[in-house]
């Protein structure tokens, strides 16, 4: 912990600001190496929005179980290694902080709407009309996702889900400047801090540069990589969805060839990719191995290809799905 002792006098250089950027997918295989990257930092910064209840959990003095009942967590597996880890590290007198402001004004904004608030009364121009604004256009292309995606009309799908990753990655840049914003205003009493971040919140990097001082250091790590280069996969083992989200994320208003093929390709890939969490057995990193192998089966499908799987599967379960994806490559040669 930094204090005003040790801040160096006026006139002489700052001691540089350390931050590291982990980012990972939320999965259990993902906690170990996790781990090994937060145990080299004072503090850990959690992607999730403050909980009152977190000291208490960490101290053993509230349940895992009845933390988690107060979160919104996907993976309940992940959610609650981590929060195990999370005890281990507050032991070792690591900081534990959770910095989502995005999400924390976005519950707020529930909570005005379930006392009766109605969308006029969120002030324009303050962070909560922000929030809402980019959630609504998240949840208006979301629904006219599924709504497109019960129907037939192939191409009319297809941008249905580039409509979607546009909103998906205009709400993640919001979230990544509200982020940094608190981060860097947090840091600051830190040696050494860890910043939790999901695969695809690229563009934190950039809002955090922006932010911090010039003799500072930000360090992007990538969790997985090491494990993806091991399996024989390519680069992070992102799927044709993600990859699509974070050009928009960068060019919101790229058109062309490139989208269309990743959005048709990414109708294949949710339908194979495996979507519920597995257990480790004797085959470790499943995750990972999944992502590979479904980003493997839908390299190279040409638009037409994907028009006629998608046809083919979308009905079915997802080893279904992947059977047939599987049989059509492996007679296509």
């Amino acid at each position: 912990m930094r204090n005003q002792d040790s801040l160096a006098p006026e006139g002489a250089p700052a001691v540089p600001m350390k931050i590291t950027v982990a980012f990972s997918p939320h999965r259990a295989e993902a906690l170990p190496f996790a781990a090994e990257t937060m145990r080299k930092h004072e503090a850990i910064v959690l992607e999730e929005p403050a909980n009152p209840l977190l000291v208490e959990m960490l101290e053993q003095k509230t349940s895992i179980d009845a933390y988690l009942l107060e979160m919104d967590f996907e993976f309940p597996r992940f959610a609650r290694k981590s929060c195990q880890l999370l005890r281990e590290l507050y032991r070792e007198g690591k900081k534990i902080l959770q910095i989502e402001p995005f999400m924390e004004r976005l519950r707020e904004i529930h909570d005005f709407f379930g006392q009766g608030g109605r969308p006029e009364g969120i002030q324009e121009g303050a962070s909560h009309h922000a929030v809402y604004r980019e959630e609504h256009k998240w949840t208006a292309a979301l629904l006219d996702y599924y709504q497109k995606s019960a129907g037939r009309d192939f191409d009319e799908i297809v941008t249905a889900v580039k409509a979607f990753a546009r909103a998906d990655a205009s709400r993640g840049r919001l979230r990544d400047r509200m982020r940094a914003e608190k981060t860097v205003s947090m840091a600051r009493s830190y040696e050494s801090v860890y910043v939790e971040a999901g695969e695809l919140h690229v563009p934190l990097l950039g809002e955090l540069r922006q932010r911090i001082a010039a003799q500072d250091i930000l360090k992007p790590v990538y969790l997985m990589d090491p494990v993806v280069k091991r399996l024989g996969g390519k680069g992070r083992a992102l799927g044709p969805g993600d990859l699509l989200t974070l050009i928009y994320a960068f060019r919101p208003d790229y058109e062309g060839r490139r989208v269309d093929l990743l959005a048709a390709r990414n109708l294949i890939h949710v339908k194979i990719l495996t979507k519920a969490e597995i257990e480790e057995g004797e085959d470790r990193f499943p995750h990972t191995r999944d992502q590979i192998e479904s980003n493997r089966l839908v390299e190279g499908l040409s638009y037409t290809e994907c028009r006629g799987l998608f046809e083919q599967i979308r009905s079915l379960k997802t080893e279904e799905a992947r059977e047939v994806v599987r049989a059509y490559r492996n007679q296509a040669g």
